[in-house]
């Protein structure tokens, strides 16, 4: 089975010749047709995230394809469905890709593959995130880093739950055609006082997915607020404001929700490459995509 992954931690990612699987009790088998890259696929590839498996290894945790086989006891799912997954541990950059039955949730016809591999663990951190810090209908959050993946699908779903979505971005256009009211540049230092000023003391609630960015998110945060962060840079406690450090969890069920609600208009995809040139995804990845996806096709 042909994949793309490393034969060691932090060694350069490189195609490779891998034991086709089969599914165990409670596992489903994928035909891959898409599968998405993250910077999540870094750590993975440097040894920093550990999903479960060893190299050599395929990365990639989220992938979209047809069922092709399923284990005892699995029930709902037969070969030839459409699904989409995260799932771990890693190996989505496959042709073929074992994915825990729980995991996995159905592709609405329409949606294309590619958006369907895509969405998984952006649409999951996110809408985890917005549950970590309560948003409530009227209240107002702020979204640090609307301009990546991960932070237009925060934007859409914060706007989803009714709340008045204040965002950081380095352009405005996306973050406001997904629900965002009013937008900031993130690369102005005066930003959270900016903030603090239109919502008259803070917003009730933060998301941060701005890498190293939570510290200046805690700022905008009003006395007794709460402040989520997907970056793994939680702040010093300070004002009574409640912290959340997010770390993504595989959901079928929550999964099957968001995708009927996201897709295709809060994933785009910037670009499609061939397992032969993840190295090239991940590269394209690094050079910013300004909010849409990088998938590989197998």
């Amino acid at each position: 089975m042909r994949a793309a992954g490393v034969d060691r931690f932090g060694a350069e990612i490189r195609l490779l010749d891998l034991p086709e699987p089969s599914p165990r009790p409670g596992e489903v088998l994928l035909n891959v047709r898409a599968c998405g890259v993250g910077n999540w696929d870094e750590f993975v590839r440097t040894g920093s995230w550990d999903t479960g498996t060893r190299p050599p290894m395929a990365l990639g945790v989220e992938a979209a394809g047809v069922v092709e086989a399923v284990g005892a006891g699995v029930r709902g799912l037969r070969p030839g469905d459409a699904v989409t997954t995260h799932s771990l541990p890693a190996g989505a950059w496959a042709e073929k890709f074992i994915a825990a039955a729980d995991h996995v949730a159905p592709v609405p016809s329409g949606v294309p593959m590619t958006v369907a591999a895509a969405l998984p663990v952006p649409a999951l951190t996110a809408d985890q995130a917005l549950d970590a810090v309560t948003v409530r209908p009227g209240e107002t959050v702020l979204v640090h880093g609307a301009g990546g993946v991960t932070g237009g699908v925060l934007v859409a779903l914060a706007a989803r739950r009714g709340a008045r979505v204040i965002a950081t971005a380095s352009q405005a256009d996306r973050p406001l055609a997904l629900g965002a009211v009013d937008v900031l540049a993130h690369h102005e230092p005066d930003w959270p006082e900016r903030v603090r000023s239109l919502t008259n003391g803070g917003v009730e609630a933060a998301v941060n997915a701005a890498r190293a960015g939570s510290a200046d998110a805690v700022r905008a945060v009003r006395d007794g607020g709460r402040l989520a962060t997907i970056t793994a840079d939680l702040p010093p406690a300070e004002r009574g404001i409640t912290l959340s450090d997010i770390v993504v969890v595989p959901d079928g069920a929550r999964l099957a929700r968001l995708i009927s609600l996201l897709a295709p208009d809060a994933i785009t995809v910037a670009a499609s490459y061939p397992l032969t040139e993840a190295a090239a995804a991940m590269a394209r990845l690094r050079q910013g995509t300004h909010g849409a996806a990088v998938v590989l096709e197998p």
